[in-house]
């Protein structure tokens, strides 16, 4: 009996060690970013052993990074009626709560989690840290708060120190965020993504060689850990988008090493989303085709591939296929809208708004496009970045009026990399709109605008000369002639400043006389001849200044 009895309890402490690694595993392959992998593992484990609370809860976290709400629920609900670790699964379903909006009911959730737990427990605070972080709306403060009990009970543990990094990352602060990362690697050298998450806070720093740097040292120890490659693709592309020079270059190598990610991970439906995500901001839209081609085939029925077969049908000219995709993606109250979609979707209707041969405009239709993009950037500021070369457009096509439209939505973000640029074509489209010889009455609102986008560049990049011309110009338009000569002065003086070469361009030199004759028409005779003079040193045959210097005689 006695024998019986010992050989029960060792083959059920072998066996419970057992379910300990295949846990373990499943983390792992949860880590490498290995989700069906995950799945499969956890599946097999809650088969064998539904006992198991815990495998339901990593099951259902899995679901929820990969948006898939209804399967998530099903586990966690199953995971509440396990006999082991059911707990956990309140922080899944508490997750969810958050994700709907009800902080309250998530707290009640994560109170049920962590009443009662081990004196030295700290896994249940650790993941429910991770629920405020993963949560759609992430919830730094609250995350940094309960995270900080855990902190108390066990300072050095690897886990929540990683989880501590990321809060503090999320809430903005870099050197704590630092430290914590350190420190979770300094505990446990196998926590690969410590150090990973060390080279992304140098890649928010913008120090892209010393990121790229860290992260090859990852890959030259452990080569077969697939997000650093993610990472490094990452990597390259802020780079890239921060050094034209070295623009397709370095995009190449994103694309390259993203390509490598996937082979590292899974070609499932969720991973090829992930992929089509990155090829957008790439602007790989040949391959983001391909990619949502081949998604339709392994999930036809699944919204969010209308939203890569609308992006890829609006770069490769099929408009009216990028609308439908588009507004029937949006339609769906159940599908995750972000900013991008409502982008796309408005430059497919700026594209059938407006005819570039005939210059004609449905104005109906153009203003549901600007309201579409007006509705991107108030979801998202960055996506001004995509609105010069739009507004670009327009302008070369002379159709200024539609041009100033565009504009004035890019130059609401001061922090916009074509702020400058954007400010000052809104200020031309502004200014010629209102100069057109069809016009009875310049609109003075509309210069108004005109004139602060000129001040907006001249503030930014004071050696902008033609901002000052268009700028004396626009108050001509406003019959403010005090300001006329102002702002043709001030040119004349940004001019000078730059020396003979400039002054000896041609278009400056017409400007000049520009500025010196509008001058003299506008100020006493001894100023006035003064300016004049300036005039003939350039055109010694000027029809006007000499005209005016006769009547002035």
């Amino acid at each position: 009996m006695n024998k019986f009895k010992t050989f029960s309890i060792a083959l059920l402490a072998s066996v419970t060690a057992s379910y300990a690694q295949d846990i373990d595993q499943a983390k792992k392959a949860i880590d490498a970013e290995q989700f069906e992998k995950a799945k499969s593992m956890l599946k097999t484990i809650i088969q064998s052993k539904p006992a198991n609370g815990k495998a339901a809860f990593l099951l259902g976290n899995v679901y929820l990074t990969q948006n898939i709400a209804d399967s998530a629920k099903i586990y966690f609900q199953k995971g509440l009626s396990a006999s082991e670790d059911s707990k956990f699964n309140y922080i899944g379903l508490g997750q969810m709560d958050l994700d709907n909006g009800n902080l309250a009911a998530a707290q009640a959730n994560f109170a049920m989690a962590t009443k009662d737990i081990k004196k030295k427990d700290v896994e249940p605070y650790v993941y429910v840290g991770k629920a405020y972080l993963n949560a759609n709306k992430p919830d730094y403060k609250n995350a940094l708060t309960v995270l900080g009990k855990a902190k108390l009970i066990n300072p050095q543990d690897a886990q929540l120190q990683l989880v501590l990094g990321d809060a503090y990352y999320g809430d903005k602060n870099q050197n704590d965020a630092y430290v914590a990362y350190r420190t979770a690697f300094q505990s446990d050298p196998t926590l690969i993504r410590a150090k990973m998450q060390q080279a992304v806070l140098l890649k928010g720093a913008k120090a892209y060689s010393e990121a790229t740097k860290l992260l090859n040292e990852i890959v030259a120890t452990n080569p077969n850990y697939g997000p650093v490659y993610r990472e490094l693709a990452e990597t390259y592309f802020y780079w890239g988008n921060n050094d034209p020079k070295n623009y397709k270059e370095y995009i190449q190598k994103a694309l390259g090493y993203y390509e490598k990610y996937m082979s590292m991970t899974d070609y499932s439906l969720t991973s090829r989303m992930r992929h089509a995500d990155f090829l957008i901001v790439a602007k790989d839209y040949a391959a983001l085709e391909v990619e949502a081609n081949k998604m339709k085939e392994l999930d036809n029925v699944n919204p969010r591939i209308l939203r890569y077969l609308g992006y890829s049908a609006y770069e490769n000219g099929n408009i009216d296929a990028a609308i439908q995709a588009l507004e029937s993606f949006i339609a769906n109250p159940t599908n995750k809208i972000i900013a991008r979609d409502y982008l796309y979707l408005g430059l497919a209707k700026l594209r059938n708004a407006s005819n570039p041969e005939t210059k004609k405009v449905d104005q109906v239709a153009f203003d549901a496009a600007v309201s579409n993009i007006k509705k991107a950037v108030e979801m998202e500021i960055t996506m001004t970045n995509d609105l010069n070369e739009v507004g670009k457009k327009f302008y070369e096509l002379k159709m200024f009026k539609e041009a100033a439209a565009i504009y004035e939505i890019a130059v609401t973000n001061p922090d916009s990399r074509n702020y400058l640029l954007d400010n000052f074509y809104l200020g031309n489209s502004l200014y010629y709109d209102n100069n057109r010889k069809d016009v009875v009455k310049p609109d003075p609102i509309a210069l108004q605008k005109a004139d602060a986008a000129f001040a907006n560049v001249i503030t930014a990049s004071p050696a902008t000369q033609d901002a000052y011309i268009f700028r004396a110009r626009t108050n001509s338009l406003l019959e403010k002639p005090d300001l006329m000569v102002k702002f043709y002065e001030e040119y004349i003086k940004v001019v000078s400043e730059k020396g003979a070469e400039e002054i000896a361009k041609p278009a400056t030199k017409a400007k000049l006389i520009e500025a010196y004759n509008t001058i003299a028409g506008n100020s006493e005779k001894a100023k006035a001849k003064e300016y004049l003079a300036k005039t003939l040193a350039l055109d010694p045959t000027n029809k006007y200044a000499l005209d005016l210097l006769k009547s002035l005689k």
